[in-house]
């Protein structure tokens, strides 16, 4: 297998994390890549309780949580997590003790999380609907390691947090402009990228030509794209007012984007972190083909 340089135009056009799984995005100017993605990224998520392990929660089942902002800030020296939504007052998270544990399940994988304790878990079962008790607050436990698929990652050591699989996503300017042209959308109603929920946007690239990419270089970061993502009914809900809008881009991309390998229609790549570094919005991407 050969590399090829790709186009010399290549930039960073948006930066953005997610710091409770399924929440509203936060987006940087500048952010630091670490190997488990970008800092502070779905370090924390929602489960349910109910279940054993407790399972995430996402737009998947609960659309409303795009309306739920995530921020994570320093007050009086130490970082706090601190959530608001329309018409409630803010719920600000302290660290959570390494002793307040939880049994909790991401899609296959289980793992213990810290959870948040009581105050918070009742501020995100009143905004979310949840009975009292229904509802936890969690914060991944950085002594411990979840190791992406090693069928796409290999031997790369590669790990995330609360993602939904791979540290990073990365998505395409021109692929969200011809998905639009596809739809007949024009300006005024084109589909937003928020609804795609990426963490690193490239302009200057042949629209799905991220398909062929095998890995970009940003500053002294290096990522590797290693598996496209398959999308699902999160890119039909509005990302401000958390309403399911249509049942597009689903039913589009289904017409020349459906993967019967990986069972569902993608857009964007997943990637893994090789190399750590500071990135920001315009720098400059080079980019290396895989054919």
């Amino acid at each position: 297998m050969s590399a090829e340089q790709g186009p010399d135009d290549v930039k960073v056009s948006g930066l953005f994390s997610y710091p409770v799984k399924g929440c509203r995005a936060v987006e940087h100017a500048a952010a630091g890549l670490l190997t488990s993605g970008l800092r502070n990224d779905r370090e924390w998520m929602l489960v349910d309780c109910r279940r054993s392990p407790a399972q995430f929660l996402s737009q998947r089942e609960l659309p409303a949580m795009a309306t739920i902002a995530a921020e994570v800030r320093v007050q009086d020296g130490a970082e706090v997590l601190v959530l608001s939504v329309p018409g409630q007052g803010p719920l600000v998270v302290s660290m959570p003790q390494e002793l307040q544990r939880i049994e909790v399940r991401v899609w296959n994988h289980e793992t213990q999380a810290m959870d948040a304790g009581d105050a918070a878990a009742e501020w995100c079962a009143h905004v979310t609907g949840f009975g009292v008790g229904q509802v936890r607050l969690v914060r991944f436990d950085a002594s411990l390691r979840r190791d992406c698929n090693r069928v796409y990652a290999g031997d790369s050591g590669a790990h995330t947090f609360f993602a939904d699989g791979y540290p990073v996503l990365v998505a395409s300017e021109s692929s969200l402009a011809d998905l639009n042209q596809r739809m007949g959308r024009t300006e005024g109603n084109l589909l937003p990228m928020n609804r795609f929920r990426p963490n690193i946007v490239l302009s200057g690239l042949p629209a799905w030509d991220e398909d062929h990419i095998d890995t970009i270089g940003i500053g002294s970061a290096t990522l590797r794209l290693v598996k496209p993502c398959v999308r699902c009914q999160v890119t039909t809900t509005d990302q401000h007012s958390g309403a399911r809008l249509s049942e597009e881009p689903l039913v589009t991309l289904a017409r020349f984007r459906n993967n019967p390998d990986l069972g569902g229609v993608t857009f964007g790549r997943n990637a893994i972190v090789l190399q750590a570094g500071l990135i920001a919005s315009g720098d400059a991407v080079a980019v290396e083909y895989r054919f």
